[in-house]
């Protein structure tokens, strides 16, 4: 994995090293198994890219001649498999309907790849159009290659600093998440009760997972998940529970599964949909524009520089050709000897073209969305959205609108999965232009770059799997059969399958939905007549989220994201407030890895024991000492955590 010499016949610099893969993998190992914990949890992930930087640059200064384009090859490979893990937002639907019970690896690991690797495909022509000959902002591009730039040579403080606060932060919420499964501390603070003949409740998670998160969404849209929680559990739950006769915990908690949370799906698909709606114009604009202009560039006959060299499209045209056959099979799997076995060869052939024509659209549709907003927040599950309906619509079209029960579930499970293949080109796509354009920022050799998002897809699906099917033998999903109280609450897979299951077999609590579609609506205009105030904005699709998610998950990120605000406002005071401030974002990361990589061990002690209290030190009687315990604990690590934090970005 040497690097190349030039045009000119010149060495350069180290860039595409075995090191810089393996290192890039390993980062993977730990920010893609959160990722995934913390997306199906929350329905939120967080971007890997200036983590990932921080910790190679660290590492690799422990080695002979590291340089700036190894790093950026390190946080290549952890961003697109980071990114990757939002494949959670549509397969777990499988699991939700029944279809499933696991996940088989060999299947879920080859829908992901490939669809990752597809997207990887689809959008390498799309670089010379959309980030060498693009206006675009690419945000969070060029704050990684901002951080790249400032680490390199001399100036290393930064990531040793940097580096200490992920893992104190880390070990930190390790900690309090291992005595808070010991039972010692308690995991969640909840009241419930009645007003009036209605019930509700005020519910916060002690997690710190939740905190970082907050933290890393900031003060817009942490506002905007308590505009959803006032909406959903203090004015639609108690209207809905008005009269209903039980204790206000058991009612509270039926509603908000049966009405309130379709009420909040509602929102959220009005959202997601109007936020990719608002940029297609300029998407279709920009993409015309920026190919024009590449084609007036493409007519000169030297030799292309090393920094302009594209992975060759002969090559990207047969992986994409070759990539047909694994889908094909893994949907003839997915099919075998199930009641949609006879039509086989149509589905796949139509499946194919689905995929080949949904997949070129939507290369283009997010890498433009991440050029212009950053990845972290494209409406991606506007995305997922638009494939499950139209996926579904078209079965719907093939099968005439009918079929037995047995044939209605099986294209419910098949539309799901076609879906995911779909997602895993959107979610790299998503991600890898932005990567592109921090390594057009640096001085990278594109198709190494292009290279590593392969790596990248590959560790991650690798990893994605088994961190799901743990997740679900010890915690499983919400709507799922056999789901208990602690089942995570997968709010984007819960919504896509409930619209597969509506389309296909009309069963669906439309009323809530279209209720709640009305409610996005005015969510929308509220948020248009902020912006145009110029005042704080609500982002109408996290007001759905705050809905559709229960109190305990929301309410810590909206404490989160007040936090990271106050702390941001104190850094500005400090003599180099973007240092302050990258310090304040590196410790939330520690906090979301050290909790989730402890919620998912713990969840593979729970799958393997069968036990969830594997190791509890107490019983039921201990539930008020621990309560307090655990809150005080919380508050004062939080405290002194960014105290911390604090004293070493001054």
């Amino acid at each position: 994995m040497a690097s190349l010499p030039d045009a000119k016949g010149a060495q350069p610099i180290r860039e595409f090293t075995l090191r810089a893969i393996l290192l890039g993998g390993a980062i993977t190992l730990v920010f893609t198994a959160a990722n995934v914990y913390l997306g199906l949890r929350v329905g939120l992930t967080f971007a890997t890219s200036i983590p990932a930087a921080v910790i190679s640059m660290a590492v690799l200064r422990m080695f002979a001649h590291g340089t700036i384009l190894e790093n950026n090859i390190v946080q290549t490979v952890a961003s697109a498999a980071g990114t990757l893990a939002a494949i959670i937002f549509v397969l777990p639907g499988l699991v939700i309907i029944g279809w499933w019970n696991g996940f088989p690896y060999w299947i879920t690991t080859g829908v992901t790849a490939v669809g990752g690797i597809l997207g990887v495909m689809f959008s390498v022509p799309l670089r010379r159009a959309l980030v060498v000959d693009s206006p675009l902002p690419y945000p969070e591009g060029v704050a990684a290659a901002e951080v790249l730039k400032c680490g390199s040579g001399e100036a290393s403080e930064e990531n040793d600093k940097g580096l200490r606060l992920i893992v104190t932060g880390s070990l930190a919420a390790a900690a309090f998440t291992i005595v808070a499964k010991t039972r010692l501390f308690a995991e969640e603070a909840a009241t419930y009760f009645n007003v009036g003949a209605s019930s509700t409740g005020i519910a916060g998670g002690l997690s710190f997972a939740l905190i970082g998160a907050g933290h890393l969404v900031g003060i817009s849209v942490g506002m905007a998940l308590l505009t959803g929680l006032v909406i959903g559990w203090w004015i639609v739950l108690p209207i809905m529970t008005a009269g209903v006769p039980g204790a206000a915990e058991e009612v509270a908690g039926a509603v908000f599964r049966s009405e309130v949370r379709f009420f909040g799906a509602g929102v959220i698909g009005v959202a997601a949909i109007w936020a990719l709606l608002r940029i297609i114009g300029p998407i279709l604009k920009g993409i015309k524009g920026s190919l024009a202009a590449s084609k007036l560039r493409g007519g000169g006959a030297e030799a292309l520089p090393l920094v302009e060299r594209d992975m060759p499209i002969g090559v990207v045209g047969t992986v994409i050709l070759l990539s047909l056959a694994p889908i094909a099979l893994l949907l003839w799997l997915f099919i075998a000897g199930g009641p949609l076995a006879p039509y086989a060869v149509p589905l796949i052939i139509g499946s194919l073209l689905f995929v080949l024509i949904a997949g070129v659209v939507i290369a283009s549709v997010c890498g433009y969305m991440a050029g212009l907003i950053g990845a972290s927040n494209s409406p991606i599950s506007g995305i997922g959205i638009l494939a499950i309906l139209a996926a579904s619509l078209l079965l719907a079209l093939w099968f005439g609108g009918a079929g037995s029960e047995a044939e209605i579930g099986a294209m419910t499970a098949y539309a799901l999965f076609t879906t995911a293949i779909v997602f895993g080109i959107a979610t790299i796509s998503n991600d890898n232009l932005q990567d592109l354009k921090t390594g057009q920022l640096v001085g990278a050799t594109p198709w190494r770059q292009q290279l590593a998002l392969v790596y990248g897809v590959i560790f991650g699906a690798i990893v994605i799997p088994p961190v799901l099917d743990m997740l679900n033998t010890a915690y499983g999903f919400a709507g799922a059969p056999g789901a208990g109280p602690d089942a995570l609450a997968a709010p984007q897979a819960g919504l896509i399958s409930a619209l597969a299951t509506g389309v296909l077999g009309g069963d669906l609590n439309w009323r809530m939905i279209f209720i709640g579609a009305g409610v996005g609506v005015a969510a929308i205009l509220l948020d248009e007549v902020l912006g145009r105030a110029k005042l704080l904005r609500v982002p109408p699709l996290a007001v759905g989220i705050g809905i559709y998610l229960p109190m305990a998950v929301t309410l810590p990120v909206v404490i989160g994201a007040v936090l990271g605000k106050l702390y941001d406002k104190r850094a500005e005071k400090m003599r180099d407030p973007a240092f302050a401030k990258r310090m304040g974002v590196l410790l939330a990361t520690g906090l979301i890895v050290g909790d989730s990589l402890l919620n998912v061990a713990f969840a593979g002690l729970v799958a393997a024991t069968g036990d969830p209290g594997a190791i509890a030190l107490a019983g039921p009687d201990f539930g008020t000492i621990a309560l307090i315990a655990g809150t005080l604990g919380f508050i004062a690590l939080l405290g002194w955590l960014y105290r911390y934090t604090r004293r070493a970005a001054a």
